[in-house]
């Protein structure tokens, strides 16, 4: 028998649209808006993310197929409020019980700009008392209840309250279990593939691969598997998730996804551990047919050997704390560039390097595209090696 809390949920959350935040790094906005508009989405970039509205499903779409969004927010309420009197009546008057369940909120992050309500661990504390006041008479909790986070943004004393339907930030693909001494995020590997214009259809050399972000986020493009296939979602645990919906989306998903007869993306380190690790994060995942790994020298590698046509070759050699001293970057990239010119004539490039260093020119036609990872201020410099 279908309860008044089921009839509200099916009428309130999943038979109508709502307004979705695709939160990303500075930068990668129009990228994420590109890879929404692929869904049939009708997105707008802004400052620090993309906006979107759509149906319940479409934010468990965009979870399972953004590669550049940290994660995506569901907004459900938005009130005045400038006394904490005011702040704890539209808390506890808001229907909590159709998006949490009782027991599962365990976290409010709360940021504030020009609020006569400032202070944002009152305010937070306040939020928090009241959804769980509202959601202890709405049941029991079961036995597993999946953590939630809500996402408190005030503006000039106007409060916007959204919640976290990603859990784990979206860069957790699920597939890696080996950690480097300075990992990329995936998310920034999945950007730096889509500026130099990657489809999965050509080859890929990743030589300096360490814990091999770039190969994987490369292999998954290449097979057409969504990023977040290996993964669970904080939406999984909202009163009106529906399973049936989900598995329909994985299915479509599964349809697209194709098998290689042979390697696209050929990964190397010189350490044997990171590329012992590498494969055993293929195994698993099916991911074998897309990538072969070697511990290689990029000093000795021939492409000619790989393939007989040009693909993308990612440099992302050691720097910052990986390796010290700046001049020991400059000698170590002037190598690299001597090395692409030699070898691999009419390939596009992905250089990754860090920002404001006096680093030595390409001498080949390059975009650059800054981004801030790892502590540290990055840019992305794409581009073709050419003669001239």
């Amino acid at each position: 028998m279908v309860t008044p809390l089921e009839k509200r949920i099916k009428r309130h959350v999943v038979g109508k649209p709502h307004d979705f935040f695709a939160v990303t790094a500075p930068g990668f906005e129009d990228l994420s808006r590109a890879e929404l508009a692929s869904l049939g989405l009708n997105a707008r970039a802004v400052a620090g993310g993309v906006e979107f509205t759509g149906r319940l499903h479409e934010g468990y779409l965009a979870n399972l197929s953004l590669r550049t969004a940290n994660r995506v927010l569901m907004r459900v309420h938005s009130f005045q409020a400038v006394h904490f009197s005011e702040l704890e009546s539209q808390v506890a008057s808001f229907a909590w019980e159709l998006f949490l369940k009782p027991g599962s909120v365990q976290k409010v992050h709360v940021t504030t700009h020009h609020c006569r309500l400032h202070h944002t661990d009152a305010i937070a504390e306040r939020i928090q008392g009241g959804i769980e006041g509202r959601l202890r008479p709405s049941g029991e909790t079961g036995p597993t209840v999946v953590s939630q986070q809500v996402f408190v943004r005030g503006i000039h004393d106007r409060f916007t309250v959204s919640i976290d339907s990603s859990g784990a930030n979206l860069y957790l693909r699920g597939i890696k279990t080996h950690p480097g001494r300075a990992p990329l995020r995936e998310t920034f590997a999945a950007a730096a593939l889509m500026r130099a214009g990657f489809t999965g259809a050509e080859t890929l050399v990743d030589p300096m691969c360490g814990t091999g972000t770039f190969s994987l986020e490369a292999a998954l493009i290449a097979k057409s598997i969504p990023p977040g296939w290996f993964r669970e979602f904080a939406f999984m645990g909202w009163p009106g998730f529906r399973p049936q919906r989900w598995d329909h989306l994985r299915q479509k998903a599964a349809e697209r996804s194709v098998a290689l007869n042979s390697p696209r993306i050929f990964a190397s380190d010189l350490d044997p551990e990171a590329c012992r690790a590498l494969e055993a994060s293929l195994r698993p995942h099916g991911l074998s047919d897309a990538v072969a790994v070697a511990c290689r020298d990029f000093f000795e590698l021939d492409p000619r050997d790989l393939t007989d046509r040009p693909g993308v070759v990612v440099i992302n050699p050691p720097y910052g704390r990986r390796l010290g001293k700046a001049a020991e970057s400059r000698e170590l990239i002037r190598a690299i560039i001597a090395r692409m010119r030699e070898h691999y004539q009419s390939w596009k490039f992905i250089l990754v390097a860090p920002a404001g260093r006096d680093l030595p020119a390409t001498g080949l036609p390059v975009e650059v595209y800054p981004f801030f990872h790892g502590g540290l201020s990055v840019n992305v410099r794409v581009g073709r090696v050419t003669t001239s």
